[in-house]
């Protein structure tokens, strides 16, 4: 994927600015989280809309939209992204598109009701995802998720939840000519990056030469 600097200091910036004010809903959203969403929203939304995915995908638990579907909207807002948020509880959907309009979001965001490990399976070359653990069947959605090759990125969180199997990550390695390389990105949280092995497209060395210019008064 390619890095555009401009759309993640964008993106940044306004998920800042709506973290600063969080509407009265959301605030019950958080508190109900085990989670500190919001200490990794401005990095998850800078880095959806500096690598311009295309598509965006989240997969929520019974709790329904969190922080971080706020960041991916925000992302989607200033790159014209597809971002589809599956909701798993149906009573969830009017509540989830109440909270996104306190931020004027709601329109960036398709909402979705169904299985996830159904509805998934109609997304090809997924370019950036999130999955909660604490749904039951994220080992599932691990196999079967289908990621851009060329470049894509799986955030899991709730991985305090994942007690047995193994990570996405581990999944996606199994997988010929696939590399991954994973990070912890905060408490309960981790972040995958998928591409093609590096081995497969040799790459020539190239030098940049910095320079340092400095101010004096």
């Amino acid at each position: 994927m390619k890095w555009s600097p401009q759309d993640a200091m964008q993106a940044y910036l306004h998920t800042l600015q709506l973290d600063a004010r969080p509407t009265r809903m959301m605030k019950i959203a958080l508190l109900e989280q085990e989670i500190s969403f919001n200490q990794c929203m401005e990095f998850i939304s800078a880095l959806a809309a500096g690598n311009q995915a295309k598509l965006m995908v989240q997969v929520t638990s019974h709790q329904g939209i969190n922080p971080l579907t706020i960041a991916l909207a925000v992302a989607a807002k200033h790159t014209k992204a597809r971002f589809v948020c599956i909701l798993f509880q149906l009573q969830d959907l009017e509540n989830s598109r109440a909270q996104l309009s306190c931020y004027d979001l709601k329109d960036a965001v398709e909402l979705v009701h169904g299985n996830p490990c159904e509805v998934i399976m109609e997304f090809k070359n997924i370019d950036f995802a999130i999955i909660d653990c604490k749904f039951e069947g994220f080992l599932r959605l691990f196999e079967i998720i289908d990621v851009n090759l060329r470049g894509s990125i799986v955030v899991v969180s709730n991985i305090l939840e994942r007690r047995i199997g193994a990570s996405i990550g581990e999944v996606i390695k199994g997988r010929t000519g696939i590399e991954c390389v994973t990070r912890s990105i905060g408490e309960g949280m981790e972040l995958t990056r998928i591409g093609l092995m590096s081995c497969c497209k040799p790459q020539k060395k190239m030098f940049k030469r910095f320079h340092v210019i400095t101010f004096e008064h």
